[in-house]
């Protein structure tokens, strides 16, 4: 395989990764190619990026593993682009996350996910981004999953003073329907509050 179409590759599975991040083991099998060579393209890679300054990503290694990031000279444009109003609004799933954590909290993910029928871990990590929910502590028993909760953004974000100015939400049956209801409940309780 030609080193364009390798790099082309070993950036798309950088972007796929986000923030994760990949090892170098998980690249090379993705890719086929042993470790040492993995990092071999990861380097090839990299130099692509420093060199061009048209480029405006690089990699960067995080506890062993290796990640896309934007390059430091644009920091003041991404500051922009953050405070920017127009990219506060949230998805359908991000609501939706948002609205489990306010009115459960503190949850964990896999509580979340019970509820809301599917992975959540992108939408927790953009609300995390977004400054809305935290980690406020860690559940009992094994594994110690991490509890999620809003913080002090996510009321300003909705022009709330306390949790206690939160929409009342409706008694929920106990059919075998109830907690998709009540995921379908959360978000339109929610979206009527920010209309």
């Amino acid at each position: 395989m030609e080193e364009d179409k390798q790099l082309g590759i070993l950036e798309s599975l950088l972007f796929a990764a986000g923030d994760e991040g990949l090892s170098l083991k998980q690249i090379g099998e993705a890719m086929g190619v042993s470790e040492e060579n993995s990092f071999q393209l990861l380097d090839a890679l990299k130099n692509r990026y420093e060199e061009d300054e048209a480029r405006g990503v690089t990699i960067v290694a995080f506890a062993e593993t290796y990640q896309l990031v934007t390059k430091k000279e644009f920091s003041d444009y991404l500051k922009k682009l953050v405070e920017s109003p127009s990219t506060s609004s949230l998805s359908q799933a991000g609501l939706e996350t948002l609205a489990i954590i306010a009115y459960k909290q503190p949850i964990t993910r896999v509580e979340i996910e019970v509820i809301r029928g599917v992975k959540t871990e992108r939408p927790i990590q953009t609300l995390v981004s977004k400054g809305l929910i935290k980690e406020v502590g860690r559940a009992e028993g094994t594994g110690r999953a991490k509890l999620y909760g809003t913080t002090s953004e996510f009321l300003d974000y909705f022009g709330l003073k306390d949790l206690q100015e939160l929409p009342a939400l409706e008694e929920i049956s106990n059919d075998s329907h109830a907690e998709e209801d009540e995921a379908d409940l959360f978000f339109s309780s929610f979206k009527e509050q920010i209309e």
